[in-house]
């Protein structure tokens, strides 16, 4: 083994042990925000698990989409609807959990189970070099073009709601009078916070 495979097998090591670990307090942690920031963690990993295949457009991708816009917009959503609610205690919590663990044990096996039996076909096709941007870019346009704008519009509608969420908490009283204002997306005249007092 030569310097180059030891290297690449080290880096594929660390950028795996970065998604478990990362995937696993995304789940495991009780602040959403700690999630949020581990789910960033996570799609850097992936986009240089990307970068070891040796698809550098998809790994920029991830990092522009999932990075810079997925993840962002999650981060907005959790500080933008900053919801404190008294959680109440769940009846048959330990039953959920338990169910819910073996079915995660059950598809990480069925996983297991696919990797090893499947004969994978080694090595795969041959690499197009500086054109797979250029069939990328006409797969999106012509084949997938449906997928990208529906993509899009979802990552819009989600936008929108958490902007109604939290303007709705913003405006459900009146900072200068504590009166109860209306749900719309017009905002009430109030009156001056700041009232001079008279000279004595």
């Amino acid at each position: 083994m030569n310097i180059s495979a030891t290297t690449e097998l080290i880096c594929f090591l660390a950028l795996g042990s970065i998604v478990i670990v990362g995937a696993l307090g995304i789940v495991l942690l009780e602040n959403i925000v700690y999630s949020a920031f581990l789910l960033g963690g996570v799609f850097l990993a992936v986009a240089g698990l990307y970068l070891l295949l040796n698809a550098s457009f998809v790994a920029a991708a991830q990092v522009l989409v999932y990075v810079g816009a997925v993840n962002v917009l999650i981060l907005f959503a959790i500080m933008l609807v900053n919801k404190r609610e008294t959680l109440s205690p769940i009846k048959g919590l330990k039953i959920r959990k338990i169910l819910s663990g073996g079915v995660c044990l059950g598809l990480l096996a069925l996983l297991i189970r696919v990797d090893i039996t499947t004969p994978w076909s080694l090595p795969g096709p041959l690499t197009i070099g500086e054109q797979a941007t250029e069939r990328i870019g006409e797969h999106l346009f012509t084949d997938y073009l449906l997928p990208f704008e529906l993509a899009s519009v979802l990552l819009l509608m989600a936008m929108i709601g958490a902007i109604v969420l939290a303007r709705r908490d913003v405006l459900s009283s009146d900072i200068g009078t504590g009166d109860k204002v209306d749900q719309g997306l017009i905002e009430k005249s109030s009156s001056k916070l700041l009232i001079e007092k008279p000279s004595s």
